[in-house]
């Protein structure tokens, strides 16, 4: 960090590796922290992550995770989200609110993104389909190798060059192999050990949600310098995901999935992968660029949770006042019957259902 004028003359007075300053005169390795912070942070909620998906995993019965991959109707429908609705959504936001170019384009890489791993723990919490969430954030997340590239040529064409947007293949990978890994052992773990299984899922689960509120708050500590930005950026930070989650539920719904489908399909499409759209712009533009843009991923991430705790609330709302009759009705079916219908989330079946 240059030193500023005002101060240069006492410069001598103030070493290069201090960590108090007089004014501003002194070189503050406080970028290097960051970076270094941000570093030990990212390496300790990946590790934990790794751990959320597994538990994730012990939820998901291989012969209906093969069903979905065999008869993939949701899985594509999921995919017609993704890789449809959230990059046209952003086009048309880009355009209708008329921003910068440089900020278009960061809207766009944002719905560009493959599906976010926090969707999983929401949609356990909202009695999702488990094996389809999961099926779809993987799938989502392999497939963004090809897909995003053909979006951004197809979306950003107009206001810059889809050559100067780097992707980071390496980080799609890694992302791709903390996920698949885990869920592989918590699947496993759920065929063998069933009753273990449940107790994994219900301690991941709750774990799964306090890491989800620590991720978004420990981003808007790293970077609370960049708050300063145009206000056009946060409203389409908050349009955004909560069209992500209207339009999904809506073409599952049209396409003729259950409920519970419909809501798993919602979630994977409004929950996005920030992290991977930070890379990306981290990647491709310059500091002065970056000013401008780069705290969309942020916004994004923020408004995607609060979204998500909304439909959250609202489900735990509805199941607790509007179900009551139907499980009453289905207390009265045969046994075989209510078990199907019971296993919703695996880790709060009893023991005499299994």
């Amino acid at each position: 960090t240059p030193l500023s004028s005002s101060h240069s003359e006492n410069s001598t007075a103030c070493p290069a590796n201090a960590t108090i300053c007089d004014g501003t005169s002194c070189v503050l390795p406080e970028d290097n922290f960051n970076q270094t912070l941000s570093v030990i942070l990212s390496t300790i909620l990946t590790i934990l992550l790794a751990m959320v998906m597994f538990s994730m995993g012990c939820n998901v019965e291989i012969k209906n995770f093969l069903g979905h991959l065999r008869r993939p109707w949701g899985i594509f429908v999921g995919f017609l989200c993704q890789f449809g609705i959230m990059p046209l959504t952003a086009f048309l936001l880009s355009l209708v609110f008329n921003i910068l170019p440089i900020q278009a384009v960061v809207v766009i890489i944002m719905g560009c993104c493959p599906g976010g791993t926090a969707s999983n723990v929401i949609a356990y919490w909202v009695d999702g389909d488990m094996d389809l969430s999961i099926s779809m954030t993987t799938c989502s997340t392999l497939l963004a190798m090809g897909m995003m590239p053909l979006c951004l040529l197809i979306y950003t064409k107009m206001w810059t060059d889809a050559d100067a947007i780097v992707l980071p293949y390496d980080s799609i990978g890694i992302s791709l192999v903390s996920l698949v890994v885990p869920i592989s052992f918590g699947i496993f773990v759920n065929h063998k050990w069933p009753s273990k299984a449940k107790i994994i899922l219900k301690i991941g689960s709750i774990v799964g949600a306090v890491l989800i509120v620590v991720v978004a708050v420990v981003g808007g500590i790293l970077y609370q310098g960049s708050w300063v930005i145009t206000p056009k950026l946060w409203i389409i930070g908050t349009i955004f995901p909560a069209a992500g989650y209207t339009l999904g539920f809506f073409l599952a719904r049209l396409t003729g999935l259950s409920w519970r489908r419909c809501r798993t399909v919602s979630l994977e499409t409004g929950m996005q992968n920030t992290q991977l759209c930070s890379t990306i712009v981290q990647l491709s533009f310059t500091p002065e660029q970056l000013e401008l843009m780069f705290t969309f991923p942020l916004i994004y991430s923020i408004f995607q949770l609060t979204f998500a705790l909304l439909i959250l609330g609202g489900y735990r709302v509805y199941k607790r006042r509007c179900v009551k009759t139907k499980t009453d009705v289905e207390k009265t079916a045969p046994k075989e019957d209510s078990k199907s219908s019971a296993i919703i989330n695996g880790g709060f079946v009893s023991d005499e259902m299994k």
